[in-house]
């Protein structure tokens, strides 16, 4: 029996200059510092939770 973990990948697509500091804590969270910058992560309800945090930010890639 196979456990394939399900995953999601994130990219950066905005800055976070002028950001709330729980917006850029969010971003550092996640993996993601830099605009470009991609991430695969953990399909998990916490890490959808902080990818709607700064939904304005990033984009999940299909």
């Amino acid at each position: 029996m196979s456990n394939k973990v399900k995953t999601i990948t994130v990219k950066q697509i905005g800055s976070s200059i002028g950001r709330k500091f729980d917006q850029k804590q969010t971003l550092v969270g996640l993996g993601l510092n830099k605009i470009g910058r991609v991430r695969e992560l953990e399909d998990t309800p916490s890490v959808r939770g902080m990818v709607r945090k700064v939904k304005h930010l990033v984009e999940i890639i299909e």
